[in-house]
């Protein structure tokens, strides 16, 4: 009971400090800090990182395991007991599956105008250096470098690729300005300078994110580029008879079949501007199963496809785009599987109940 009680006090805490800290990291940042980790941890201006408090994975996890240590340890069998015990395991399977959803689940969105047709959708929280061969007309092929590895600096040589990346500079955010100074030699990066600056992580504010990359061909140096997210201008690099784009852009989650946006429906509150009401008609199209329907996705009525979850999210350029959340969640089926059990939990005590009632009338 003592374990309880302060496995329960310090979840409190949890969410008391990361309810106050969203007004300076941002939802996104203040969840990822103080419930989706191990533990929250102080860091130095050296650098140095030091766990000061249990994050909500360590509690959580002691919790179920203190609950679930607690019930066989007082377990008893009885018939009587039986929908005591299906309760207490569809709470348990709930509990679970919250966790599991906090550690696995992964979430991008797909911005599609009307008349257009998407196979990814893209994390804007995650960046990724996109070296694109479009020497075949027919498809693209598309190697991408991952914003954590360009952060280590270092020199990569990835699959597929007739030169190495070097980078020689990475910038989780940064501030961009005409003039000298760049150490960029190649593209439109050479007459702006780069100034780094503090991250930010609030939800309404994006991190410009950049990097200073050399293309190498053995010991022949193709030059160096600026790649950033705030460029928006093309940028490419020849080698072996061949042009590769360049883009520094929100990391993308590509999927095996296509969505077509056939109409975007957005109504408001007569007199007002408030949304009443948005919704999207698609189509899915998915060449490896033969699957080709429509489908209308709503509030509260989201498509589910190959294990993701398409929600109606947002919307953009004068109601002509529809943009959606993309869940992917592994055990996104827990919630209602421990919703059937405490029902059927309940009705087996309350019909337990019932017959020893009637017995006894007898």
């Amino acid at each position: 009971m003592e374990l309880t009680l302060t496995l329960m006090g310090l979840m409190i805490l949890l969410v008391v400090f990361g309810t106050l800290d969203q007004v300076h990291l941002g939802t996104f940042a203040a969840q990822k800090k103080y419930f989706s980790s191990w533990f929250i941890f102080l860091e130095t201006e050296s650098g140095a990182r030091f766990p000061v408090f249990p994050g909500g994975y360590l509690v959580g996890g002691m919790w179920l395991v203190n609950l679930a240590a607690a019930h066989f340890e007082r377990f008893v069998w009885s018939k009587k007991r039986i929908g005591i015990s299906v309760i207490h395991g569809g709470l348990f399977l709930l509990l679970l599956g919250q966790g599991l959803t906090q550690m696995f689940s992964v979430e991008s969105q797909m911005a599609i105008d009307e008349g257009t047709t998407r196979n990814y959708s893209e994390d804007y929280r995650d960046s990724e250096l996109a070296i694109i061969d479009g020497s075949d007309p027919a498809v693209d092929r598309v190697v991408a470098i991952p914003a954590s590895l360009l952060a280590k600096e270092e020199t990569l040589a990835p699959a597929g690729l007739p030169f190495a990346v070097t980078v020689k500079r990475f910038f989780a955010n940064a501030v961009l300005r005409r003039g000298g100074g760049s150490l960029a030699t190649r593209g439109i990066g050479t007459g702006i300078a780069v100034e780094e600056a503090p991250p930010v992580s609030s939800d309404d504010d994006a991190n410009n994110v950049s990097a200073l990359v050399e293309f190498k061909k053995g010991a022949d140096s193709l030059g160096t580029w600026l790649v950033s997210t705030g460029l928006g201008a093309p940028q490419s690099v020849a080698a072996d008879g061949r042009e590769y784009r360049l883009a520094l852009r929100p990391r993308r989650h590509y999927v095996p079949f296509s969505i077509h946006l056939k109409d975007f429906t957005h109504d408001v509150y007569p007199g007002t501007d408030i949304p009443k009401n948005f919704s999207s008609l698609v189509r899915l199209t998915d060449p490896q199963t033969g699957e080709d329907r429509d489908a209308l996705i709503y509030m509260n009525h989201p498509l589910r496809y190959r294990g993701l979850t398409f929600f109606q999210a947002s919307f953009g350029k004068g109601d002509t785009m529809s943009v959606l959340q993309v869940v992917k969640n592994p055990v996104w089926v827990t919630p209602y599987v421990s919703c059937v059990l405490v029902s059927l939990g309940l009705a087996i005590q309350f019909l337990t109940h019932l017959a020893g009632f009637r017995r006894k009338l007898s």
